[in-house]
């Protein structure tokens, strides 16, 4: 089966009027993590516009200080992934330790934990979790090893 990147979600779907809202509940872990993976599949292609507008916007006030800190990620990434190739204590720490401190990331993973699922969302996960549709964000929890709650 190909993969195939999800619609973009109406903004009103996404933060406007009918999104939903609540802090997660912060004694229930399991119940807050397969809230985040399943927005993280659903909504997808809304982050990714959202970390490249911000990516953006950025560039354009500070376009020098973008360029220094692209050739900087950049450059870390790269050493980043010659040591994981070579080194199995990186290796081992990047199968651990898969997240990255940005703020792009986190403003998605607060919208991930925060936004209620609704029954679209639901249904959309499910189709990802069986089998019958692959996305970029489901192969990714995929490699992380998360895949098996994203159905929840």
């Amino acid at each position: 089966m190909d993969v195939q990147p999800p619609p973009l979600r109406t903004l009103d779907d996404f933060v406007l009027s009918s999104a939903r809202f609540s802090f997660p509940e912060l004694r229930n872990l399991e119940r807050w993590n397969n809230r985040i993976i399943n927005n993280l599949l659903y909504y997808q292609s809304n982050y990714f516009l959202s970390f490249l507008g911000f990516l953006v916007l950025i560039g354009y006030f500070q376009p020098f200080q973008m360029f220094l800190g692209a050739t900087v990620v950049t450059l870390l990434f790269l050493g980043f992934v010659w040591a994981a190739e070579n080194k199995c204590v990186v290796r081992r720490f990047r199968r651990n330790h898969p997240s990255l401190s940005l703020v792009a990331i986190l403003v998605i993973l607060i919208h991930a934990s925060m936004r209620l699922r609704s029954l679209k969302n639901k249904l959309e996960n499910k189709l990802e979790s069986i089998g019958l549709k692959r996305t970029p964000m489901g192969m990714l929890l995929e490699s992380l090893g998360l895949e098996q709650e994203a159905g929840s």
